[in-house]
């Protein structure tokens, strides 16, 4: 369903585009044309990264060693990309997570992921907004959100602070900004495994088979699944979606956001003593009937 020139006008920056979803989403991009740009702190590792995209896909495949914790850093490293040749369509993807519980997080623990999640998807936003800006560039923004960000999530509280504040700077900016034809979209990606998270998320074993069969699909999704959305929502063919966040996570949040939801544990067995037991509560009031 996607042609191969899909994003072909698009030159597209994504942050920690070395490794996991970030690179997977580099592949696609430059599957359908599109110029990529990737950046993150490990310059070997964008190096790698770069080396096979353009091997797979050719062209030129530019890197940017950037820590988006450091404004003054991201404002450095946009200036050589304006200079060199610079986006016209940013996805936030760099992100840090781990579990732990609430009591015992450090201050270094909240200001590192609010630092990665929050303040940097924000220096780069506005860094590449205030430049789309001043030459009447039309540009898009694709915030990577998470389905907790509506709702909480314990264990993870510092990650929850920042999606939360990314799903609002998602739709401020959508307002904001709709006018300068600069468009905001936000998606909240379920469980897509890779290496590096899930060795943070679920470190005990056997908890990440657990949590991948809990969303009513009954599995974890597929990168290929997450990358075809995001390719569709940066194509032009996308250009009435704005201000919006998508969930892509197989229904997980849904089926959790109610405590009815836990009835999934029953067997078929309880769901018939439930049964009847209603039937005898039924026969307790209205007493035997003459068919009975």
């Amino acid at each position: 369903m996607f042609v191969p020139d899909l994003l072909k006008s698009k030159s597209v920056l994504i942050t920690g585009g070395g490794s996991g979803l970030g690179r997977a989403m580099a592949e696609r991009v430059a599957s359908l044309g599109g110029h990529v740009i990737i950046a993150g702190r490990r310059q070997a590792q964008l190096d790698e990264t770069a080396r096979a995209l353009e091997a797979q896909f050719g062209g030129t495949v530019d890197r940017y060693r950037l820590d988006v914790r450091d404004g003054d850093m991201v404002e450095e490293v946009m200036a050589g990309m304006w200079r060199n040749r610079p986006p016209n369509v940013l996805v936030n993807n760099a992100a840090g997570n781990f579990v732990a519980k609430a009591e015992t997080l450090s201050t270094n623990a909240i200001n590192t992921v609010l630092g990665i999640v929050l303040q940097g998807t924000a220096y780069c936003t506005l860094a590449c907004g205030k430049r789309w800006i001043a030459e009447g560039t039309r540009g898009t923004v694709l915030n990577i959100s998470v389905a907790y960000a509506f709702t909480g999530a314990p264990y993870v509280l510092p990650s929850a602070m920042a999606k939360a504040g990314v799903l609002a700077l998602t739709r401020s900016l959508a307002v904001e900004w709709g006018k300068y034809g600069i468009r905001l979209v936000s998606v909240a990606p379920g469980l897509f495994p890779t290496p590096g998270a899930w060795s943070r998320l679920f470190p005990v074993p056997g908890l990440d088979e657990r949590m991948e069969t809990r969303p009513p699909l009954g599995r974890s999704g597929r990168h290929e699944e997450l990358t075809n959305l995001i390719a569709y929502l940066l194509s032009d063919e996308a250009g009435y979606i704005h201000g919006e966040n998508i969930t892509i996570d197989g229904g997980n949040w849904l089926s959790k956001a109610s405590s009815m939801s836990e009835l999934d544990a029953l067997s078929d067995a309880d769901w018939e003593e439930l049964a009847a037991r209603r039937m005898v509560q039924k026969l307790a009031k209205t007493g035997p009937t003459a068919a009975s």
